[in-house]
């Protein structure tokens, strides 16, 4: 089993960001808190795009990444951010080599 991660960009809906922030806090901040295949999680925003948000995450494995998403949490989530987002993230698959903490 080897260390896999993602990042993933969220183009929300113009001035929406906020509200989506909201919703990410709600269900994904606890879920993801308590998920141990979570290994490092960083939400942020876009300095530069006041409509953009990103989040790099990292698991314990690529089992573990799609095991979240079949969480009932996830898709709570999915249910109320999509109608504020401007479509489907941009999803980036990584495997990490080297890394500080997390």
């Amino acid at each position: 089993m080897s260390a896999f991660a993602l990042i993933i960009q969220h183009k929300t809906q113009p001035g929406r960001r906020e509200e989506v922030r909201a919703v990410w806090e709600r269900h994904m901040a606890p879920a993801i808190a308590a998920n141990p295949g979570h290994t490092a999680y960083f939400y942020c925003f876009d300095n530069a795009d006041p409509d953009s948000i990103y989040a790099f995450q990292q698991y314990a494995s690529a089992e573990a990444s799609r095991d979240f998403l079949k969480t009932s949490s996830y898709a709570a989530y999915l249910q109320e951010v999509e109608p504020l987002l401007v479509g489907p993230p941009q999803v980036t698959a990584l495997t990490p080599i080297w890394s500080k903490g997390g």
